[in-house]
């Protein structure tokens, strides 16, 4: 067995060629020939990471790795630059059996373009296993490949603004089967009741890379239409019995200790660092956007860094202590005012450690500068974590629900040994145009070299239809230099992707960890908790910084 990271075979079967691209500070992209050695690469990062590996996500062309830290981030290169992949071995996979009602709305469409008829494009579908290759954009959405290219087709010209939940699709060479409502310019054909995405279970994907699918034609539609059969146990044809999801235990109510809302404002989730590591199955990171006020605030109460918090977005957030408590407040720079039992008031400050006793309410008022507050509680807010972290993710669903009139916050009890702390001292205030530095790329070539030297000197506003997905931006459209659509691949927080109109949208915690625009350069991470305070109307400028050297020519996979 290998002592180190690689593969100890002075002679592997394969010599593909790879280009390394950085996205931003902490990731770089690996481009290769073939989607064989893009899943033999992520097999290989799976089994064998790279010292400060986080996260590895493969995509058509490409596999995204993102390191815990910028240092990481640089080693990648030339490790990779040594690395020997050897193929996949042949992985324990499952047999998944879909059963589809085929009845889309682009059944026809997909006929008349393969020049098959609606049955013949059924038959092609049920007639082969697909193989599960990649994740996508969503929790459970895995891209699936076919041994034949009869149902290759392009994407609709149009993209629908909501694609019904269950909906079997196709598109360019694959396969997938939508696991929630979303948009998505993909072929409809069907529809399934399968659950591709079901936290209840032990393993949450119904279908994960490598398993094999089977789609199979029905009239109606059954509850347990999504079967799990493992594949050295069942034979072709062989009737599966439904997977039992497992049941969590539930424990018995207790009274409430914490917090009850009264309002919650514009929008207040519970967040902490997020959910890093489960990008290949479509889970963002999450997190809360300004990650270093989470820490101070934290930091002030005597919680770990890693304690859930409360981020609120614009103020307004109003609750009432069930039990004594000590929090601290900071963030966007805001009114806290204290209201007791008989309605007097009195003014907290922020970044330090107050308390609110029994009965008191807190309110905030609206911020002054910034967006998003963080309010920690000592002990931590006490909800089930969900994949290791207690985020909300607005773009999946996974975690908490947003905070209702109502709801109820349980806390943990502080750690032995923990004690509040000194005040925190705030960053400064921001300045009338942001500055947020970027490192160019990976994908700047997509642009003309005047709208590349145009996005680092233009000023660009946030617009309102910004949220924890992203900052979309006005300005003067970026011109691109070539026309096609871009293959998916994985992005990063921080990423500034550029769709057809020209205009960028800077992703953040809950950004999509695939994405089909190019991107013309990443915020550096150090930054963005900047960005995570920009409110409508804020000016920014981008100012590129240098990566840190890595290949820009083809570099062969071994030496």
């Amino acid at each position: 067995m290998p002592e180190s990271a690689f593969e100890a075979s002075s002679s592997p079967v394969s010599d593909p060629v790879r280009i390394i691209r950085a996205v931003g500070d902490r990731a770089v992209l690996v481009g290769l020939p073939s989607l064989a050695d893009v899943l033999d690469l992520q097999a290989h990062l799976q089994r064998h990471p790279l010292a400060g590996q986080l996260d590895v996500l493969a995509a058509a062309e490409t596999v995204l790795i993102t390191g815990v830290s910028a240092s990481a981030a640089r080693g990648f290169a030339d490790a990779l630059r040594q690395l020997q992949v050897l193929p996949a071995a042949p992985a324990n996979a499952a047999l998944v059996r879909i059963d589809t009602v085929y009845d889309g709305e682009d059944l026809a469409d997909v006929a008349a373009h393969t020049g098959l008829s609606s049955e013949g494009v059924i038959a092609a579908h049920t007639g082969q296993d697909w193989t599960a290759a990649f994740g996508g954009f969503a929790p459970g959405f895995l891209y699936l490949t076919g041994a034949s290219a009869v149902l290759t087709v392009p994407r609709r010209s149009s993209p629908r603004s909501s694609v019904p939940t269950g909906s079997v699709a196709v598109a360019g060479d694959y396969s997938a089967v939508y696991p929630r409502a979303s948009p998505g310019g993909w072929q409809l054909l069907g529809r399934t009741d399968a659950l591709l995405w079901d936290l209840k279970r032990s393993q949450p994907a119904l279908i994960r890379p490598g398993d094999r699918v089977r789609f199979r034609a029905v009239r109606e539609q059954v509850a347990a239409a999504g079967v799990l059969v493992p594949e050295t146990a069942v034979a072709v044809g062989t009737p599966a019995a439904a997977a039992t999801p497992d049941v969590a235990a539930t424990a018995a109510p207790t009274p409430a200790t914490g917090i009850r809302v009264l309002s919650p404002g514009a929008q207040t989730t519970v967040q902490d660092l997020g959910r890093p590591g489960y990008a290949d199955q479509g889970v963002t990171a999450s997190g809360a956007l300004d990650r270093g006020a989470l820490r101070r605030a934290n930091r002030v109460v005597g919680n770990p860094a890693t304690a859930a918090v409360l981020e609120n977005a614009l103020g307004g957030l109003s609750l009432t202590a069930l039990a004594d408590q000590v929090l601290a407040v900071t963030g966007a720079v805001l009114p806290l005012t204290v209201t007791d039992a008989v309605g007097r008031h009195r003014e907290l400050p922020m970044d330090s450690a107050v308390s609110l006793f029994a009965g008191q309410t807190l309110s905030l008022g609206a911020p002054r500068s910034g967006v998003r507050s963080y309010l920690a509680f000592r002990g931590g807010i006490d909800v089930d974590p969900v994949l290791g972290s207690r985020s909300t993710d607005t773009l999946s669903g996974i975690g908490p629900a947003p905070l209702t009139s109502g709801t109820v916050l349980r806390m943990l009890p502080p750690a032995p040994g923990s004690a509040v702390h000194h005040p925190e001292t705030p960053p400064p205030a921001p300045a009338e145009v942001t500055v947020l530095r970027f490192v160019p790329g990976p994908r700047a070539d997509w642009f003309e070299p005047a709208s590349v030297d145009r996005f680092g000197d233009a000023e660009w506003t946030v617009t309102h239809q910004s949220n924890r997905i992203g900052l979309r931006l006005a300005g003067e459209p970026l011109a691109r230099s070539r026309p096609g659509e871009l293959a998916s691949e994985g992005t990063a927080r921080g990423a500034i992707q550029v769709p057809p109109s020209g205009l960028p949208v800077l992703f953040l915690a809950d950004h999509p960890v695939t994405g089909g625009y190019p991107v013309i350069g990443v915020v550096l991470t150090e930054d963005l908790d900047l960005a995570a305070q920009l409110p409508t109307g804020a000016r920014i400028r981008f100012t590129p910084v240098p990566a840190e050297p890595l290949p820009a020519e083809p570099v062969p996979a071994s030496p």
